[in-house]
Formats: C-alpha cells, sequence, structure tokens
C-alpha cells in the first residue's frame, strides 16, 4: 500500500490507510526496542588471515557482550564470486572469504553466549554462476530463475521488479522454485548455524514484498533492508517517502537503514549545517522523524565510510573523519535502533567514548521510539531533549540545558546531560509507554489512562497522549510520560476523538487494569504492552 507524504505525519490519514490485518514485525521492528546492533566487519575484513575473520570476530564476543550490544551484523555468509561476500554464487555452501562454516557456527555461538544475537548479511537481489553467468548450483537453477530484463539477454522470468544490478544476474522471486530454495536457505541452512535476523542487502532491487515473503519464512527477530538511493538536500522528504514506502512494502514486518538521517549527518558534519537535522514540523529530519521504531541509524558502514583508517576503504558517502563522535553523539541519544561499525571501536580507538554514549542510552532508557524535543537546529548547532531526561548537542557552538543537569559524556564537539539518574531524590521519574493494533479510526488519537495525575486520573481528556509511530489502523504508539518514583500505578489504553472514548478491556489483574510500580529515582521503565485489549 503506497503512503503519500501528508499521511505521515497527520493521524487523520490512519482511516484511509487501514491495514487489514495485525502485522506481525521482526520483534524488534515490533516494540519500544532498546536493542544496539554492531557492524561486525568492514570492506577489508575478508582479507583477514591468521586468524581469518570469524577467528577475529569470536574473540571479540564477550568483550562487544560487555559493551551493550545487543546484536552483531555479520558480513554475507555464502560462498562468493567476490571475497567481501556480494557477488553469491552457492547459497548453500557457507564457507567463505571469512572463514569456514565450522569457524562461522562458533562465533556466532559466542556472540550467543554473551547475549548477543547474530543478523545475517542476505544477499539475494542477484547471483552469480558457478563458472558462467548463470550456471548456478547448489541450489540449482535453470533460465527462469533470471529476469527477463537482465543484461544477461537469456533470462526467461518475469521482468524485474526492482532496479537493476549489472555485475549480477537479477533474480526472479516470483519464480515458486526461487522463493522455496532461498526460504529453505533462511529456514534451514542460516537458522541451522544460529542467525537469528536479517539484513537485506540492495533492498531496492527487488520489491519489498518479496523481503515480507522470506521475513514470514525465518520469523526473525531483527530484520532490516538496504534502500540506498541518491538524497536531494532540496528535497528531503522525497528521500525519506522511499524509505517509509519500502516498510510499507514488507507490511511493515521490516524496517529499514536510515540513509536520510545519514545523508543529513554528513551534511550537517561536513557544511556546519547543523539546521538540516530539523524538518518543518520541528521533528528530526530523517526518516527517525517519521516512523523511528523502523529505523536503523548508523554513522557510517563498509560501504559508506573508510575501513581500518580514514585513508583505506570504500569511502562512498562518509562523515568527516574528525567529527564521527557528533555522529554517534546523535545516533546513540536519539530514536531508532542505532548501529555502531566494528572499526570505530578497535581501529579507530573510540572505544571509551561509544561505550560511554551507549552507557547513557542504556540508563535513560532511550528506545526506539522515545520522543525527541529539538532546542536548537542552525549552522554551528545542533541541541535537543531525548526521553524528557537526556540533552545533548553537537557542533561548535556553546549550549547547556540548564539547571538540575548533570553532564554524562562529552568530546570535540558533542556533550550529553542527564537528569534523573545514580539515585537520590526527585519528584518524577521517566516511563516509555507503547501499544500497537488499537484499529484505530478518523480522528482517534490514543491516550494512556490512569490513577496518576500525569495519566488523568481516570479522566481520558486529561490523560497522555501517545504519539503514532508511522502509519495505519494498527501502527504503534509510544510516548514517555514523567511520573511519581516507586508508585503503585494502574491505567489502561483509551482510544479518544475529543468526545468518545473507547476503553480497552480488562485485563487479567484483579482490578481488571494494567499495572506496575514505577522505579525509584534514577530509574527508567518501558511499557511494551503489546497489541490494545479488545
Amino acid at each position: 500500500m503506497k503512503r503519500v507524504i501528508p499521511c505521515l505525519v497527520t493521524v487523520a490519514c490512519t482511516a484511509v490507510l487501514t491495514e487489514a490485518t495485525p502485522v506481525q514485525a521482526a520483534t524488534q521492528q515490533a516494540q519500544a526496542s532498546t536493542a544496539i546492533l554492531v557492524q561486525g566487519f568492514h570492506w577489508n575484513s575478508a582479507s583477514a588471515a591468521n586468524p581469518n575473520w570469524y577467528g577475529t570476530l569470536s574473540s571479540k564476543a564477550s568483550d562487544l557482550g560487555s559493551m551493550g550490544f545487543t546484536h552483531v551484523w555479520f558480513p554475507p555468509p555464502s560462498d562468493s564470486a567476490a571475497k567481501e561476500g556480494y557477488l553469491p554464487r552457492q547459497l548453500n555452501v557457507l564457507n567463505s572469504s571469512y572463514g569456514s562454516e565450522t569457524d562461522l557456527k562458533n562465533a556466532i555461538t559466542a556472540f550467543n553466549n554473551s547475549g548477543v544475537k547474530a543478523v545475517a548479511d542476505v544477499v539475494i537481489n542477484h547471483r552469480v554462476g558457478t563458472a558462467n553467468w548463470a550456471d548456478f548450483t547448489n541450489p540449482s537453477w535453470g533460465s527462469y530463475a533470471v529476469t527477463s530484463n537482465d543484461e544477461w539477454g537469456q533470462g526467461t522470468g518475469a521482468p524485474d521488479s526492482g532496479d537493476g544490478y549489472g555485475a549480477a544476474r537479477d533474480l526472479d522471486h516470483s519464480n515458486q522454485v526461487v522463493q522455496g530454495d532461498i526460504k529453505n536457505w533462511l529456514t534451514s541452512r542460516l537458522k541451522g548455524v544460529g542467525f537469528s535476523g536479517i539484513r537485506y542487502d540492495y533492498s531496492k532491487g527487488y520489491a519489498p514484498g518479496y523481503a515480507k515473503i522470506y521475513h514470514d519464512a525465518m520469523a526473525p527477530d531483527f530484520c532490516v533492508g538496504e534502500v540506498w538511493t541518491d538524497l536531494n538536500y532540496g528535497n528531503v522528504d522525497a528521500h525519506r517517502q522511499l524509505l517509509i514506502n519500502y516498510v510499507d512494502g514488507t507490511g511493515g514486518a521490516c524496517g529499514v537503514f536510515d540513509f536520510t538521517t545519514k545523508g543529513l549527518l554528513n551534511q550537517a558534519l561536513s557544511a556546519n549545517e547543523y539546521g538540516r537535522l530539523r524538518d518543518g514540523a520541528g521533528k528530526p529530519a530523517g526518516g527517525i522523524g517519521w516512523w523511528a521504531q523502523k529505523m536503523v541509524t548508523f554513522v557510517d558502514n563498509h560501504d559508506t565510510g573508510p575501513s581500518e583508517n580514514c585513508t583505506v576503504g570504500q569511502r562512498h558517502w562518509p562523515v568527516p573523519c574528525d567529527k564521527v563522535m557528533q555522529g554517534y553523539a546523535y545516533v546513540l541519544t536519539h530514536p531508532g535502533i542505532p548501529a555502531v561499525y566494528y572499526p570505530h571501536i578497535y581501529n579507530w580507538n573510540l572505544k571509551a567514548e561509544i561505550k560511554a554514549l551507549m552507557d547513557v542510552r542504556k540508563a535513560q532508557g532511550i528506545t526506539s521510539t522515545s520522543a525527541v524535543s529539538i532546542q536548537r537546529a542552525e549552522n554551528g548547532l545542533y541541541a535537543a531533549i531525548i526521553n524528557g531526561n537526556t540533552a545533548m548537542k553537537i557542533g561548535g557552538t556553546d549550549w547547556n540545558p540548564g539547571t538540575g543537569w548533570t553532564i554524562a559524556a562529552s568530546g570535540s564537539g558533542y556533550a550529553v546531560w542527564t537528569k534523573g539518574s545514580g539515585g537520590g531524590t526527585c519528584t518524577t521519574v521517566p516511563v516509555t509507554f507503547s501499544i500497537a493494533n488499537a484499529n484505530t479510526t478518523l480522528g482517534q488519537n490514543l491516550y494512556v489512562v490512569g490513577n496518576q495525575t500525569v495519566l488523568g486520573n481516570w479522566t481520558p481528556a486529561n490523560g497522555f497522549k501517545l504519539t503514532i509511530q508511522g502509519t495505519g489502523a494498527n501502527a504503534t504508539w509510544s510516548g514517555t510520560a514523567n511520573l511519581p518514583p516507586s508508585t503503585a500505578t494502574q491505567y489502561k489504553y483509551v482510544k479518544w476523538n475529543g468526545s468518545t472514548a473507547a476503553w480497552e478491556s480488562n485485563q487479567t489483574t484483579s482490578s481488571g487494569n494494567r499495572e506496575f510500580t514505577t522505579p525509584a529515582c534514577g530509574g527508567t521503565a518501558t511499557r511494551s504492552d503489546g497489541n490494545f485489549k479488545f
């Protein structure tokens, strides 16, 4: 279902965009996620020897787990004509330039033992033959697997459903044999060695509905697509609309890398144009300003940035090397699921600074749906308050959030402050509420209504209004309320149109309400409440 820009920013569109059935998205993309992803390789990793890259990565599993990462993105696991893995040849052969299948399985096990889940780099837009253009083996396919408009000229499949890829044969994902073999590869081979997440490569190359088909077969914990297109700084909304279209095309099952935020950070950090980080509605100007829950943010990756140092690697679209930490000060304090690039930790010696920002994110309860209040966005300065308890600034202009804040992390061109942490006396603590599949209709908003003043004392008109994360009748709604500490709290979610309230049905608790006790001073809480109860 195609969305247009106005429907992304107005609740009134929800009636038009009603989903037929609730979406069963990947776990992390279906909630107010606390996940932090580490990209576990760079462009030159395939050349590692003694140990190979899987051995190197395995040796870092415990350390990366201790840093606070929840997921690690592995390089493409299958046999490939290119050592980096992006020209897949024999899908079912899991020996690659990075190491053997046994090495791969051992590395994933090391991460799982450290509390970190493994995300596979799934390259299925295209494939090369074993010896020639299209002599596919393991699994074996004929010309029917190649799109009819591929450069090979002998493909007998359907026309390509996305952009072409000249270096290999574009695959016809409408073909049932192709679909079946890819599903088997995902569910038997990749899950069999321990993968539980998907990163789709070159996602603009085939219709996103196929990504959903493969997602549904594997049922991953994490799912994200790569939709990298040219960014026109004069029409940013068109760029982030493509991100939303991809998510919509997967039925909301998968998220997408926030290349809009990436490009805006590039421009802000290289040209001092920090004002680009705020849109006309006062929200973050990247994908996170429209549908943060589905965005994976990043500073650089194996394609966009350098590798072991600033002078090597691909460097197709990098942030300035001396401003990398400003980028992390942004993505690690803002909504979306942030990704951190392996060489920045271990080759660029930024581990301590990155860890400090990750610690703030965790301590302050920042999630993929946390609220952002932008304070300043202009040449030389971007400043914002996130979650009501975290303040940050990047840029050369001085700024601070005022009294009552404590500096938590800082470096060249950036600073982060917190409040409400460290125990002691306080009057409120931040609590994030999240609910989905409420089947809202035109004019309805979702509120948290309960026995606290901030929650309206059971009066819907005075309740705590949530913010829609995306579009559609069954989208997730979330928000962070400041509630009294250490206080027994009861509440329900209510659909309210200004005159009529539609309450949730009773819970199984003795009161019939949702119940919890707010954390003590210095704590945070996230109420990921699943689905609206009818």
